[in-house]
């Protein structure tokens, strides 16, 4: 195929573009600046200068292609549960010009989203979960209702933590320069509750497979782990930067973490069994904790 990638000088996409150019795939990546550009094409993918804010290029660019995977979706603060508001007039914009590039084509549109949009459930999340359609699930819910249209649309769920040697600025990486500042590993209240967690390659190879084999309007999950307990994650953190580990009170959870402070005492497990038994994936890089006893996320 020949793919259309947004947020393809990102984070996941770093593990998607050589997932797809690997399997056989062209890949043209949508760049809005030099350094984007050079980072797109540093994974071996074409560029295409451009940006989210011209529907007309983002149309152009879906009909030329044989599939799309948008990645170009939310602020690491829209994956707050009760995060308000509907997606922006530029992502309407954008969901409307893929509608319209995809329309009868039965063509593959696969897009992101974030298990901790969905808030906290009592159980481990699963892929036929559904949140309100507003907030931050807005776009997951413009995505699946485009099969609708004879669009091949997906989502898939992120977990809090996607983790991996390109990863610089994710939740990881966010827990550890907070303890480097604060002078401890913290968490909240017991430390038992749970988040989720994937290596970013094996996020990178399900994207392919949605691309290649998901059913119209699905919804899976790239959870590696279904949930790491934060006490873990903290005591982890603090043996690698010789600090102390601590319970942070509830009251000074938002000073203390900054604006993960409202997601650092949920428990948000989640399930990626349908995902591996309908697309047949397997993560098999290694999990959070064995991935920063590596030692590179505490290089400095």
């Amino acid at each position: 195929m020949r793919v259309f990638v947004t947020g393809a000088s990102g984070h996941i996409a770093s593990a998607i573009i050589p997932e797809l150019i690997s399997a056989g795939h062209q890949v043209v990546g949508l760049a809005r600046s030099d350094e984007s550009a050079a980072a797109v094409a540093r994974l071996g993918a074409s560029v295409r200068r451009g940006d989210l804010n011209d529907p007309d290029g983002i149309r152009q660019a879906a009909a030329e292609a044989d599939g799309v995977i948008h990645l170009a979706l939310f602020d690491r603060r829209q994956m707050r549960p009760g995060a308000g508001g509907a997606p922006g007039a530029e992502q309407q914009a954008v969901f409307s010009a893929f509608g319209d590039a995809l329309a009868g084509t039965g063509k593959p549109l696969v897009t992101a989203s974030a298990r901790g949009a969905l808030g906290p459930l009592g159980r481990p999340a699963t892929e036929e979960d559904q949140a309100s359609p507003g907030g931050p699930n807005a776009a997951e819910f413009a995505a699946v209702n485009l099969a609708e249209r004879g669009v091949r649309s997906s989502v898939v769920r992120l977990p809090l933590i996607t983790h991996s040697t390109l990863d610089t600025h994710g939740f990881a990486s966010i827990l550890i320069d907070t303890a480097r500042k604060t002078g401890v590993a913290g968490y909240a209240g017991d430390g038992t509750n749970r988040w989720p967690a994937v290596h970013t390659l094996d996020a990178g190879h399900l994207y392919r497979l949605a691309l290649e084999n998901a059913e119209p309007g699905t919804r899976w999950h790239a959870i590696g782990e279904e949930g790491i307990p934060l006490r873990d994650i903290a005591e982890n953190i603090a043996r690698h930067l010789g600090l102390p580990t601590a319970s942070i009170p509830a009251d000074q959870l938002q000073e203390h973490f900054g604006f993960i402070g409202g997601l650092i005492a949920l428990d948000l497990p989640a399930s990626s069994l349908l995902t591996r038994r309908r697309l047949g994936w397997e993560p098999t890089h290694p999990g959070l904790l064995a991935d920063l006893d590596e030692g590179y996320y505490f290089e400095s």
